[in-house]
């Protein structure tokens, strides 16, 4: 844990290393709330359409979501969440002639519902 999803516009596809800015999500979850790094699992999904208030938009966006055991502080949740968007500031360049909305949330896992599997191939 924590299990973090990053949901991105497709015109953004090129605007940034994944595999450079996952790793780097993943030190800040280490740093900010204590996660143990070999815990840290991040994916990356291009989302095709997003629709805000009555039309779709038309800026780029980043939508970053933590998923974690209960257990930290509010603080060290801010504190990670403003990380993400500083690193987001630095590493996501907007297309020319758009703007870039970023955001970030950390929520709760139920730690009595939550379970996972790993199967050996």
């Amino acid at each position: 844990m924590p299990q973090i999803s990053v949901d991105y516009s497709p015109g953004l596809a090129g605007a940034f290393d994944r595999r450079e800015l996952g790793l780097a999500i993943n030190r800040l979850a280490v740093k900010t709330i204590g996660a143990n790094p070999e815990a840290c699992k991040t994916v990356f999904r291009e989302v095709q359409g997003f629709v805000v208030g009555e039309s779709e938009a038309a800026d780029d966006q980043v939508y970053v979501e933590f998923q974690i055991f209960p257990g930290r502080t509010a603080e060290a949740k801010a504190a990670l969440s403003d990380a993400v968007l500083a690193l987001l500031a630095e590493r996501v360049v907007p297309v020319a002639g758009t703007r870039l909305f970023t955001a970030v949330n950390i929520a709760d896992i139920d730690r009595d519902s939550y379970r996972s599997a790993t199967v050996a191939g």
